[in-house]
């Protein structure tokens, strides 16, 4: 095989979510498994120019890479499915692309010319396209949105381009498809399919490979039909079936004949996959011998996308401990006095993930206070930590006003506040940052690194002196509480190498009571789960068999 990178571009029609991001993931997985070097690139058309400031209600949760770039969901995906690490190459949107352009133009470097959408817009996707290409043999294109948006329209006409830049044994079209079955009249139909492809090839792209997502394989008049009418060859049209585990995606496929078609149109030449590695997981994930309960509490629990990278690293955790993890999601906004151990004495841990504002916090620090009084195994991720923090400062080292400055601007005993400046070990500069700084330029974001204490739940997870982990927060542990803290009992277990900045925290006297300043659930991955997941769910199993054994 050449040096050159081959492109595979991934779209969707019909309807959004059918899993173009899922679907990516999988063809990178089954190619990686075939020893091909591999990346994923997605292309959003929303104008913002990163999700970071974006409600996730709207558009799940920011994925955060080890370079600090704030990204789609979708990228958390293809972490976790293949094993090429991503950065902010990974993912441009509408927004980032015509700030480019228009920042190219006010400093002349159009001489002049009229910038149009063609080929000034359309050229600055396929430059942004090849950023993503060195190194691997092949860059999956994951395009944003549906098939007839009309904010699609550029990214589409550059990839169209881009096949005759390259070479047609050099870029594949993938189209995700839906093929409903309607129950009524007892069979799938097809005609959504012919009218998505339909409108694909009235912008000149003729889709090389159909994903047909349905709820049962398609039969081979089914595919012979779909072949007919959207001019491909029947072994292209591939049954995308819903399956009952994610990590089932890339097997399915396998057994489609996807990963032998995309070698054979991009003329590449491998031995069969390696993929024992990923029986033996969904193996492991369909057998579990054990069972837990974790009660996820936060203010985004009617979304789960929300927390997809938590959900996922859960679950992980629960693999490695041969685990089954029920995921209970409780509203942080409906806990008080009354309710509060009625509403968690079911779970056999606690998790407090990260967010933003004054919403719920109330909530959320009575589920932390019950966790360390029950000795129920406690994790909290980012703002979990802050509430760990103010929880304990208050019922225990008796700062009854303790709080931070995100939810109170005048509290007395601001215990976790906005450090104004602060060492950035990355760009070795002293940051600096207030009250008024833009939401999406001031924050902590990307790996730093953390040094562990000895004997501590940390140290006994990660069995490393010094960790890196990706981070996403504007807030911080205000050092002038650290005494007070750590006098009644609260152990800080990780700091920043110069200890100016407080990573993890613990309780002393608790079998497992965390809080880290960092998001861990964006590098855990089902075949390598993070180290602090996994403990918390042998913690969590622990406190079930101690709780039935009474």
């Amino acid at each position: 095989m050449s040096n050159t990178s081959k492109y595979i571009f991934v779209t969707g029609g019909v309807l959004s979510s059918l899993g173009k991001g899922l679907a990516s993931a999988a063809i990178g997985a089954l190619l990686e498994s075939r020893g091909l070097r591999v990346t994923i690139q997605k292309l959003d058309p929303y104008i913002n120019v990163d999700p970071g400031t974006m409600n996730p209600f709207q558009h799940g949760e920011v994925f955060v890479t080890d370079d600090g770039s704030e990204a789609d969901l979708d990228l958390g995906h293809y972490e976790r499915f293949i094993s090429s690490p991503m950065g902010r190459n990974n993912n441009f949107t509408t927004g980032k692309i015509y700030d480019s352009v228009i920042s190219k133009e006010r400093r002349g470097e159009y001489l002049g010319g009229t910038v149009q959408v063609i080929p000034h817009i359309t050229d600055e996707i396929k430059d942004s396209i090849r950023l993503a290409s060195e190194g691997v043999d092949i860059v999956i294109v994951e395009i944003g949105g549906t098939i007839g948006d009309i904010e699609s329209l550029p990214f589409l006409e550059a990839i169209r381009q881009f096949k005759a830049d390259v070479g047609k044994e050099n870029a594949i079209y993938i189209h995700l498809t839906l093929v409903p079955y309607i129950s009524t009249a007892g069979e799938v139909k097809t005609k959504p399919t012919q009218h998505s492809v339909k409108e694909l090839r009235s912008i000149g792209i003729q889709p090389d490979i159909l994903l047909c997502r349905t709820q049962m394989p398609l039969s081979d008049s089914i595919k012979s039909k779909i072949a007919l009418f959207c001019d491909v060859e029947k072994d292209a049209v591939i049954t995308a079936k819903d399956v009952e585990c994610i990590y089932e995606v890339p097997l399915w496929f396998h057994r489609e004949g996807l990963d032998s078609k995309i070698e054979k149109l991009l003329n590449i030449w491998k031995g069969a996959p390696k993929l024992a590695a990923w029986k033996d997981l969904i193996e492991r994930i369909k057998s579990p011998a054990h069972e837990v309960s974790i009660a996820i509490v936060g203010k985004y629990t009617n979304l789960t996308d929300s927390y997809k990278s938590l959900n996922e690293a859960l679950h992980h955790g629960g693999v490695s401990n041969g685990c089954k993890v029920n995921l209970l999601y409780v509203d942080s906004e409906t806990i008080d006095a009354d309710n509060c151990k009625k509403l968690l004495e079911g779970a056999d841990g606690i998790l407090v993930p990260g967010g933003f504002g004054p919403r719920g916090i109330e909530g959320k620090i009575r589920a932390a206070k019950y966790a360390r009084e029950n000795k129920m195994p406690y994790f909290g991720i980012c703002l979990g930590m802050h509430i760990a923090v103010i929880e304990y400062a208050r019922h225990v080292a008796g700062i009854t006003k303790a709080h931070g400055t995100e939810f109170d601007e005048n509290t007395p005993d601001p215990i976790i506040y906005l450090m104004t400046e602060w060492y950035d070990e990355r760009s070795d500069t002293v940051q600096k940052r207030d009250s008024q700084s833009d939401k999406g330029g001031t924050m902590r974001l990307g790996a730093y690194s953390c040094r562990l204490e000895p004997d501590t739940i940390a140290h006994n997870a990660y069995k490393e002196e010094n960790i890196f982990e990706r981070h996403r927060h504007r807030y911080e542990f205000n050092n002038d509480y650290k005494k007070p803290l750590e006098e009644n009992g609260m152990r800080i277990s990780g700091t920043s190498p110069s200890g100016e900045l407080v990573e993890i925290v613990e309780v002393s006297d608790h079998p497992w009571f965390l809080g880290c300043q960092f998001h861990p659930e964006f590098k855990s991955s089902p075949m390598k789960p993070h180290p602090l997941f996994a403990s918390f769910i042998k913690a969590a199993f622990e406190y079930s068999e101690k709780n039935e054994g009474e």
